[in-house]
């Protein structure tokens, strides 16, 4: 009996082919393409995006994370990381229903884990599903492993650094904090995004973030302007803060996304 597709797995196929038994056929960065995942007997989806070919050293990879409420069909539009960087293996997945930290306490929303522990880490399990099963199946440089996403996706990405910070060159949250719960920050490259007006996740909470970065960073107090945006504060433990402030609320500006790929590119593993 045919049934009609998700909404993850409405999006276009065109240029894409993976063979059952995990092997790499081809992928086009002109449009990211359904894939899904069995994690530990839930099903689970998500979009890539990649290069036709990828160079001897491997291709940079990507997670990106939506909202609580979103979806992984529109984190990709709004956050459109494989637009600005083609060369790179980007994956927009899709969260479960979970209760919100802020909004939706029953859990009708798609989201991502709060912490450590919740829902049994089944989105840390996705993650790490996902990383291995591409590494597989594809020529991926393990320097240059990177995670960004906006709001639960953002807190989700403090999350990775948390508790997978051996696994990334460098991070980009927004409109985020860490939990009070995690695991302590070990030093790392990241970009903060954060809306001078945000009524959601207080300008304020993100504010105090920002400054705990800097000091697990090790940061210099005075950071150097770059733009009307971008602040940078230099890190003698290779471990730069760049901030990304615009004026707006909660939604993320899709302009950021040239940033956290600028600083991405930047940011190597060692």
């Amino acid at each position: 009996m045919n049934r009609s597709p998700s909404p993850v797995c409405r999006r276009v196929w065109l240029a894409v082919l993976f063979v059952v038994s995990g092997v790499w056929v081809q992928l086009s960065a002109a449009a990211p393409v359904a894939r899904s995942w069995e994690v530990a007997g839930v099903k689970r989806e998500g979009l890539i995006a990649g290069p036709e070919k990828i160079s001897g050293i491997g291709a940079p990879l990507v997670f990106v994370f939506h909202g609580h409420g979103g979806s992984a069909a529109q984190v990709a539009r709004s956050m459109p990381v494989h637009e600005f960087w083609p060369e790179a293996v980007v994956v927009y997945l899709q969260g479960l229903p979970t209760p919100g930290q802020l909004t939706d306490p029953a859990g009708r929303k798609a989201g991502w884990q709060k912490g450590p522990g919740a829902q049994d880490d089944r989105d840390l399990k996705f993650f790490d599903h996902v990383r291995t099963t591409l590494a597989q199946e594809l020529k991926i440089d393990p320097r240059r492993i990177y995670a960004t996403g906006h709001s639960n996706g953002g807190g989700f990405t403090y999350l990775l650094w948390a508790t997978r910070r051996e696994v990334f060159a460098a991070f980009g949250p927004s409109a985020a904090v860490a939990g009070r719960g995690y695991p302590a920050l070990q030093p790392a490259p990241v970009i903060h995004v954060a809306g001078t007006n945000d009524r959601l996740v207080k300008y304020s909470w993100q504010e105090a973030m920002i400054a705990r970065l800097k000091r697990i960073n090790g940061c210099t107090d005075a950071g150097v302007r770059e733009g009307d945006r971008l602040t940078r504060y230099a890190s003698p433990l290779g471990a730069p803060v760049v901030t990304y402030l615009h004026e707006g609320g909660h939604r993320f500006p899709k302009e950021a996304t040239q940033a956290i790929v600028t600083f991405f590119q930047s940011q190597t593993r060692e």
